[in-house]
């Protein structure tokens, strides 16, 4: 094999890539999301430099995954920690926990998403909407809505879940990371197709390998359901830590 082919791969095992190299499409990608208010020194500390804490808002979503280019369906959950970067605001991108092994080896490999395996679930019961994650067998989150209670202005609901976000870029090299970087990216060409709000509800477990209970649920401030289409941009470096060091 050349060395042009070995680039060519995009990542590895190189005859049978783990993952469909390039942008992908989000048709039918339908979102819970709590945003709950916390621990202002639990956010702080879970909030890397040179980010800018303000209110400790944290913003826990499910999003099902109705169809994707390269991965199919699938759910992922996580957090989103609300802060400021250079007097922009958006969100830090805590952990996110998904089924689906391409989507994750792409987000961590292609861009810098923090993604874990996990079993994340978004349905209906008895006129609420569910939302839950399992890591293994044992419980992590729990989130209910009251199904479709107001209808949510659709530029509002974009302006909710297209804020810029910022993650962590780490490749670890033998004494120390090679790559260690803060990334930005955006949602584009965003379609909100529908949108409610409404009462909600939020419980966290404590779990090592899972730890969104290491940010406490202090009061509920707001909840959505979304049903949209969108792109995912590719990420922009927008702080070096290796030349800070």
């Amino acid at each position: 094999m050349r060395a042009a082919d070995v680039l060519a791969a995009g990542t590895t095992p190189l005859t049978a890539p783990a993952f469909t190299p390039g942008s992908h499409r989000f048709t039918d990608r339908e979102y819970l999301n709590v945003v709950y208010r916390t621990d202002p020194d639990a956010f702080r500390r879970a909030l890397p430099e040179p980010l800018v804490a303000g209110e400790p808002l944290v913003r826990f979503e499910v999003m099902h995954m109705g169809d994707v280019d390269g991965f199919g369906p699938y759910t992922e959950s996580g957090q989103a920690l609300a802060c400021s970067f250079d007097g922009e605001e958006g969100e830090y991108l805590h952990g996110m926990w998904l089924d689906n092994a391409p989507a994750t080896f792409a987000g961590r490999e292609q861009s810098a998403y923090p993604k874990a395996f996990g079993t994340p679930r978004l349905g209906i019961e008895d006129g609420a909407l569910v939302g839950t994650l399992h890591k293994g067998s044992l419980p992590v989150a729990v989130a209910t809505m009251a199904y479709q209670h107001t209808e949510l202005d659709p530029a509002e609901a974009a302006a909710q879940v297209g804020v810029p976000t910022f993650m962590v870029k780490l490749v670890p090299g033998r004494s120390g990371p090679v790559d260690a970087r803060l990334v930005r990216t955006r949602i584009t060409d965003l379609t909100v197709k529908r949108a409610f709000t409404g009462p909600a509800r939020l419980q966290l477990f404590d779990h090592v390998l899972a730890p969104l209970a290491d940010l406490p649920v202090r009061e509920i401030v707001s909840a959505s359901h979304v049903l949209t289409d969108l792109t995912l941009a590719p990420i922009t470096t927008v702080h070096d830590y290796l030349e800070e060091s």
